[in-house]
């Protein structure tokens, strides 16, 4: 692996012009990433760049949701943006349905004829209000639509004169969905699912659009799950921009908690990084809701330049909509100048959903209150005034209702510079928790000010950067010794997106609750199978964490709120954990995720505490699995992407495994009678398994149908957990197999589909007993990665055959992307 060196800016204040420079090896990561991550706090304040070049698009959190934030440098006059882009606002000529009323007709029959058509007679089909979805999961849908189609046709009038300005789509869709206006065809979204994205429609599709009376014609497919179909269009409201020029970005990389960039600028190169301390031994550090982003810049002829620069951003990091009314101010408190944005409303932990942002607590942008001018006010205004050499120090005391934050520092003459800002976000409550506010981990006293929190961050820098830097060269040292530089450079790419897709908090008990929010896939809050793939990063990192993915299912159980001999798929929806409301149990799956997870756990610690703690509930779980788990009946496991199916031979391996590793913790605890029944009920299915899944050179997909066959990446478990449950050759047969099913990038994830998880891929890669076949897995998923044209934080529910994810991004689950680190540092010991 090659190595660089980049200078790390280590100023002892904020926008200073003293600066500390010391330099730190860095290994690059060579991917370039779907998205790379830039403020990474927790599920709400997740922001990244989803294009090659940082000035390519707006910063948006995860859901592709604007979250504006742009940086430029002013050069001898002449200004560079090196972030961002200047959004334009917006407007609709035709509302969705979070933006006004609308209605349309639709059907749920598949209609014959031109139905895209103006003309086209749809007196038959029904009337109602948009949007069309599962009203109890997606609380924008105004008329249910429960079947696997639906197509609707809505009359829009548009009489504002367009003028030349671009005509934008605004939709929101689940699943697939195709869009069209007066028949002409405006997008196809394929197989992926999206909230308020927009497109710009194509000049053939602008052109088909007449003053008066329109047709928008969409049709939608919900295969399963939850459905959703929303549509409007915008128009900017005006197409002035003062920030054209950009600089030229000359690389970036992505390491664990750092994304690095690199900018030519005119004369001068821009030095840019993102850091994250998201360490996870340290609960104070890690759960402190500040990211810093530190500027260097050198002159690249030796002469001194004048240099000023330029951050912006916008009240939608802290708005769920950007209709919202927010309110924006700017204050001084102990030397430090805070920035700060929120809604008017405040209606803290009300809204829970998948692709839901925050819109309580306040967005903070901060700096030394030294050599540093601030204005909060209209971001056309900020801009031309930055650019004219106009003060931005406008109205900085509240009084504007809304605004957008800006920080101008003037460096003057200079040959190099170098400072930060702190960005940062106060939640004030974070999790309901069965009918409780919780606060999150830094003030769960409730005796903590934000400020405190900055003003900490501020005198840690130095400190903290070292050990970011330290962090993700040993990451990168360590994954690429267990699996290779392909394996390392995903784990660095996923360590950020695992952590923040969850959120620390501590229960009323005093007890760590590490939250998951199932991103992009429903909205759960603590999801028992997204803790299975994500545990192994927590398991190798700290296993305190892995038991707060834990610990609230147990409470739930032994609480007496759930009674079923199984746990819990979840505990409600991001951020209201009153109780499971995904539609469906998971008895299998989640009782053999609880079970393994928890002996993971015992065998990490070598100690049984953790499982003594819980054992009434434990023993329950597995007795469930003795009765219904070799053979299992129809029923949905983690990949319920797929549906319901009975007979699923990799569930019957968990299940197995479940029962294994119980016995497992009653023999570590010294119950030998207990340990042996369970053992040979676990050995004993496992004959049977070899027996009813066999297909002559592989393994079914179900005990009842021949010529099929799926990843059992469960298995995995096995060795890790030193349970030895089934026979070397059985993995061997099944790794054999897979070798000669590949596609382009990767291992499908059974014969009935050409997509995959890539967690399972990494999964089924490490019960390989080398690295040529562990490589072997790998190299076709890394290509995907560097490859896909879908630009989001990392999917992990991909195509094999074409660089498209099928759904899913910004999850958790890549964490289990670590299960090789853990496998490698299990051997060790």
């Amino acid at each position: 692996m090659k190595k660089v060196i980049l200078t790390a800016l280590l100023s002892s204040c904020m926008f200073s012009c003293g600066v500390n420079s010391v330099s730190h090896d860095v290994i690059k990561n060579d991917l370039r990433a779907p998205a790379y991550p830039l403020v990474t706090i927790d599920p709400y304040t997740s922001a990244w760049s989803m294009t090659d070049n940082l000035y390519d698009s707006p910063v948006r959190h995860w859901t592709g949701k604007d979250f504006p934030l742009i940086g430029v440098i002013k050069v001898d006059g002449e200004p560079y943006r090196f972030m961002g882009t200047e959004e334009l606002e917006m407007k609709p000529i035709a509302p969705t349905s979070q933006q006004g009323d609308w209605t349309g007709r639709y059907t749920t029959d598949k209609p014959s004829g031109d139905w895209t058509a103006p003309t086209y007679n749809d007196s038959m089909w029904k009337t109602d209000r948009g949007a069309f979805g599962t009203m109890e999961n997606e609380p924008t849908a105004k008329t249910q639509w429960g079947t696997r189609n639906i197509w609707v046709r809505r009359v829009v009038d548009i009489n504002e004169a367009l003028d030349g300005r671009p005509v934008y789509l605004e939709f929101s869709n689940d699943d697939d969905a195709v869009f069209y206006i007066n028949g002409v065809k405006i997008y196809s979204t394929g197989s992926t699912c999206n909230k308020n994205k927009m497109v710009k429609l194509p000049d053939e599709a602008v052109a088909a659009i007449k003053p008066g009376e329109n047709l928008i014609a969409a049709e939608c497919v919900n295969p399963v799950g939850n459905g959703l179909l929303d549509f409007g269009l915008l128009i900017p409201k005006d197409m002035n921009t003062v920030l054209g020029r950009t600089a030229e970005q000359t690389s970036v990389d992505v390491q664990a908690t750092q994304t690095h960039y690199t900018f030519k600028c005119g004369p001068v190169d821009l030095a840019l990084t993102f850091s994250a301390p998201l360490f996870t031994d340290d609960f104070d550090v890690m759960s402190r809701p500040v990211n810093y982003i530190t500027y260097n810049v050198e002159s690249e002829d030796g002469k001194k330049h004048d240099i000023e620069l330029y951050f912006e951003a916008s009240p939608r990091w802290a708005l769920d909509q950007p209709y919202q009314q927010s309110q924006s101010e700017a204050y001084e408190k102990n030397g430090l100048v805070y920035l700060k944005t929120g809604s008017k409303e405040q209606d803290i932990l009300a809204k829970r959903g998948d692709h839901i942002c925050i819109d309580w607590g306040y967005f903070y942008m901060v700096a030394p209150k030294a050599e540093v001018v601030y204005g909060v006010g209209a971001s056309a205004d900020l801009r031309r005034r930055f650019v004219d050499g106009e003060a931005v120090d406008g109205a900085v005391a509240g009084e504007n209702e809304t605004g957008n934050l800006a920080m101008v520092r003037d460096c003057g003459d200079v040959k190099n510079v170098s400072g930060k800002l702190m960005i940062g976000y106060d939640d004030i409550y974070s999790i309901q928790y069965f009918g409780e506010n919780l606060r999150p981990y830094w003030n769960a006293d409730g005796d903590k000010t934000i400020e405190s929190q900055f003003e900490a961050a501020d005198r840690e820098y130095d400190a903290l950067i070292d050990r970011c830097y330290a962090f993700d060269k040993k990451l990168m040292e360590d994954a690429a010794a267990a699996g290779g530089k392909e394996y390392a450079e995903l784990c660095a790419l996923a360590y950020r997106q695992a952590i923040a897709a969850h959120k620390l908090v501590k229960s009323p008990k005093g007890e760590i609750l590490w939250f998951s929010k199932e991103n992009d896939s429903n909205g759960s809050i603590g999801t028992v199978d997204i803790t299975y793939p994500t545990a192994p990063m927590f398991l190798y990192y700290n296993t305190e964490l892995a038991k707060g993915l834990m610990n609230h299912i147990f409470e739930y159980s032994e609480s007496g709120r759930w009674t079923k001999p199984f746990p819990a798929h979840d505990v409600g929806t991001y951020p209201q954990a009153n109780g499971q409301t995904y539609g469906g149990d998971m008895p299998i799956e989640e009782g053999g995720n609880m079970l393994i997870v928890t002996a993971a756990v015992c065998d990490r610690e070598n100690s049984t505490e953790y499982a003594r703690k819980h054992w009434d509930v434990l023993t329950t779980w597995t007795d469930y699995l003795v009765e219904y788990g070799l053979d299992p009946e129809n029923q949905l496991c983690t990949d319920d992407f797929a549906g319901h199916f009975a007979h699923n031979t990799n569930l019957s391996v968990k299940a197995i495994l479940g029962i294994a590793a119980y016995a497992r913790m009653a023999e570590m605890q010294d119950m030998p009678e207990v340990a042996e029944k369970y053992y040979a009920i676990a050995r004993n299915y496992a004959k049977e398994w070899q027996k009813m899944a066999d297909d002559g050179d592989h393994y079914r997909l179900t005990f009842d149908k021949e010529n099929t066959w799926s990843q059992k990446y469960n298995m995995v478990w096995d060795k890790l957990l030193g349970l030895d449950i089934f026979p070397d050759d059985v993995v061997n047969k099944e790794l054999d197999y897979y070798l000669t099913s590949q596609n382009r990038y990767g291992l499908p994830l059974d014969n009935r589909e050409t997509y995959t998880k890539s967690d399972w891929i990494l999964w089924t890669a490490t019960m390989a007993g080398n690295d040529s076949t562990f490589n072997a897995f790998v190299k076709p998923l890394h290509k995907f990665y560097g490859e896909t044209i879908d630009r989001v934080p990392m999917s992990d529910w991909v195509f094999t055959d074409k660089p498209n994810r099928r759904g899913f991004m910004a999850r958790a689950v890549v964490g289990g992307v670590f299960i090789k680190m853990l496998a490698e540092d299990i051997n060790k010991k």
